[in-house]
Parts: structure tokens; sequence; C-alpha cells
């Protein structure tokens, strides 16, 4: 969650896999004849970010050994993926930006590479045929930099009093560990984390142990359902650990500066029961663990839906935890195609926080709908016109992919579904696209052609040309 306009209420913006077959699997695959294939693309050529992400292969599994001196700001790491080529490939890219490369292997084999902005281009010593699984393994070292995106706002590797906090969306993992940048590449984690003792390296997913040598400590995690890479966070600092569970004896994982031990006490003891709301609402739970980091305020500029465990600069309101945790929902389990696709992230969420307070006592979604539609909702005079700025599905560019109309009319998009379908549809539809597309990427055209197939009898035309693709204010009938 990332929008860069004030609301009207406080709630703020929001083991590696052991599948790799060396030399007599690779063959079985087809062999290494790859000699006669192209290299991958060096982007998906997504509509606001080309560069991001590479053609020609599929990572599946990332297992990152990484140690980090905060003093020294100095970050060393081995990263080893496993991946599948999805043509013959003479050579592939990784995204990587910043960072000494000190070595690069294929299935254990020497290989050449070449740097070119965050373009780092491997060319195996034999061809990769399509079908064949491969380990990419490269060295790196180096200070990690923080990248700044096209809104203005801060990721990658971002330093912190006592640590360091990395964030990833849209485009700042590349800054810690090399990859296929782009959410449409889904797969599972591994980290082992070195850092002084003292500190605690938290990440995704669930802890695997930890071990302390000499001065050293090494905390390691795992993450088995698929993530896009943008989702991966890693805290390093002093934090306040707490281990509980939810409903169903889900485990939950928080981890806490202790500056903000006392005021996140009373929301952090309120995510069970959010949890068990979201369940009710939008199904089963889709990741084995939950939990939240908390930061100090000044060490994000927003909160973040990182899988598993969301990251907020800060106490967060009990509104902005709704927000994070149904992006475990919708964003993280069902992740965009593309970044013009951010609308099926925020305004699912944003679309929750109107419905845990219709649930808990507040405004219903109607009353949320006309205060925006009216221009009395959002803080101030600005914000209620940027809300018709844009069309939530075709942000102008990637300075806008966080901007008002992705949360908020996206939000209302779903509202005037669910004024067509009635409330009894609405629940079901909401689930049923959680369920349908769990742990998979989809875009906007997946998602108006899965309402169009829930409800064949109603029309929706008139909601998709004017509040999902329109311009301007649409006239309320």
């Amino acid at each position: 969650m990332r929008p860069h306009r004030p609301r009207r209420s406080p709630r703020s913006r929001s083991s590696a896999v052991g599948l790799v077959l060396l030399t007599v699997a690779a063959t079985a695959c087809g062999g290494r004849g790859g000699d006669d294939g192209g290299p991958g693309a060096s982007g998906v050529r997504d509509p606001y970010f080309p560069k991001a992400g590479n053609g020609g292969y599929d990572v599946t599994h990332y297992a990152l050994d990484l140690a980090y001196d905060p003093g020294a700001h100095r970050l060393t790491g081995t990263a080893t993926l496993t991946a599948r080529a999805t043509q013959d490939l003479s050579a592939f890219n990784l995204d990587l930006v910043g960072m000494d490369v000190e070595q690069v292997t294929v299935d254990g084999a020497a290989a050449r590479r070449h740097r070119a902005g965050q373009e780092l281009t491997v060319r195996p010593r034999d061809g990769l045929d399509r079908g064949a699984r491969f380990r990419v393994t490269v060295r790196y070292s180096g200070a990690p930099v923080t990248v700044t995106d096209p809104d203005g706002s801060e990721e990658g590797w971002l330093r912190t009093a006592d640590g360091a906090l990395a964030l990833g969306q849209p485009t700042g993992s590349m800054a810690w560990f090399p990859g296929n940048h782009h959410p449409s590449d889904k797969a599972t984690y591994t980290l082992a984390v070195t850092v002084p003792k003292g500190l605690r390296a938290v990440s995704n997913g669930e802890p695997a142990g930890e071990e302390t040598k000499g001065n050293r400590t090494t905390h390691r995690w795992r993450t088995t359902e698929p993530m896009a890479s943008s989702l991966a966070t890693l805290a390093i600092g002093r934090y306040t650990v707490d281990r509980g569970t939810a409903a169903g004896g889900l485990p939950v994982y928080t981890a806490v500066d202790p500056e903000q031990a006392e005021a996140s006490r009373a929301v952090l003891a309120r995510l069970p029961e959010v949890m068990a709301w979201a369940e009710r609402t939008f199904g089963p739970y889709p990741f084995s663990s939950a939990g939240a980091i908390v930061e100090r305020p000044g060490d994000a500029g927003y909160a973040l839906e990182t899988q598993n465990r969301p990251v907020f600069p800060g106490a967060p309101g009990t509104g902005l935890m709704v927000h994070e945790i149904a992006h475990q929902w919708y964003g993280n389990s069902v992740t965009p195609r593309t970044w013009r696709d951010m609308w099926l992230n925020e305004g699912f969420a944003t679309y929750a926080e109107w419905l845990w307070e219709e649930d808990h006592g507040g405004d219903t979604a109607q009353q949320t709908f006309d205060a925006l539609y009216a221009g009395t909702y959002l803080r101030d005079a600005e914000a209620n016109e940027a809300l018709w700025s844009f069309p939530p599905a075709r942000p102008p560019d990637a300075a806008h992919i966080s901007g008002v109309p992705v949360y908020q009319r996206g939000a209302m998009v779903l509202h005037k579904i669910r004024q067509t379908v009635g409330d009894s549809a609405f629940s079901a539809l909401l689930r049923g696209w959680a369920r349908d597309h769990r742990h998979g990427n989809a875009d906007t055209d997946d998602f108006t052609a899965y309402v169009e197939r829930s409800a064949p009898q109603e029309d929706f035309d008139g909601i998709w040309a004017d509040w999902l693709y329109g311009e301007g204010k649409p006239e309320r009938p």
C-alpha cells in the first residue's frame, strides 16, 4: 500500500527446493543444445516498467545466503536461483542494481557475464534448451542502494538507526538480490541472513532456525508458497518478537521496534480477530503464517503488504492493518500480471476497509461511496479532485500506479458491482476470485470476465465504461 495523498481518517497509506537436476537430468530435459537459441529478453514489456523482469526463463526458487554489517553498510550475498528455460537460450538476464558481481555460475560451470544498468546478462558455457531446468548462482557484495520510484517514494535497501529495512514494490528488490523482478514470475524462497549478535533478521514465511557463532548470528527463513519478489522483505534490527497463533492454530509472528512496542500492543492484539474476520469475508487464508513488522515511523514512508508479514512505519491503526491483511488475498496470493493492474490490489484492500467499518458499527460502504462521490470523504479539495483525474485501470504513467483513483475509485468499482449483483452474490464473488486465482497472476481482463461469468444475467458494460476505464467523474444514476 503506497498512496501519496492524505485521506480523511488517520488511516495512513498504506529449504532450497531440491528440484535441480544437473548434467544427467538436464539431458533428460533436452540436453544443452540451446546454443542455437537466442538471448532471453531484457524485460517483460510491462507497460510502466518495461525493463523489469526478464524473458526466456521462469524462476521456481530463490536461495539467498546473505550477511550484513550495518556499521560498514556492507552486504555480501550468494543467490542461487533454480529456474526453467521457457525457450532455447544462449543467454539470459537478471535484474540487479548496484552491488559488485564477483562470480556467476550456471549448473556449477563458470558463466560469462556483463553489466549494463540494472541488467546482468549471463551467458552459460553451454546453451539451455527450452524446458531444461538449471541453477544459476551469483556471488556479489557492496553497499546496497536505496531506489527512488517515479512517484518519489523510496524502496530497495533503507538504512535504519539499528540496521536496515528492504522493501521491493515495485522494483526495489533488485537492490539486494539478483532475480527476475516482475510480479508475473513468482517463486519460493529460503534465506540465511547473518548479522551482528544482538540483532535480528526478520523476513517472510516461517523461521527455520538460528545459530550464533562468536559475535555473529545467522537467522533462517523459508517461504513455501509462491511469492513475487516485490513482496519479499528483510528487516534487520533490535526487535521485540512475539510468537502466537490465530484461529485454527495459524502461526502469528510479529517483530516490533522497541520504541513502538507500547503503541502497537493494542492493535497487534487484534490481529487474530482481523484474521478471523478476513477469512469469513474472503475465504481460507492463503499462507502458512501471518504477522507484522513494526518499524519506527521514519524508517519507511508507507506501509507495505509484504507477504505473510506486512511492514508498518510506526504503530498502525486498525483500518490500515485490515488493508494490509486483505492484501494477503488480493495482491499477494492473487498477484497482478502487470503493474497496470494495481487497482486489483488496492481497490480490493481499500474496499476491505469499507467492509470492516460496515461490519463493526461504522459507516456503511454505501455511505463511504456517497461521501467520496460528493467530495467530502478525503481530507482536502485537492485529494477529492484527484479522485477523478484518471481511471483506476489506466494510470497515465508509473508515477501514478499508487494514486488516489487506484485505491478509492478502484473500491468504488467494486461497490458498483455489489450494487448490481446484490450482497450475497458479491460475497461469493469476493471469495471465488481469491479461490480461483490462488497463488497465481491475473489482470483486469481476467477480473471483468470473471464478474460477467459470475452473473451472466447482469449488464456490466456501464460499470466498465464509466467507472473502471472512463475519464472524469461518471454521471450518477
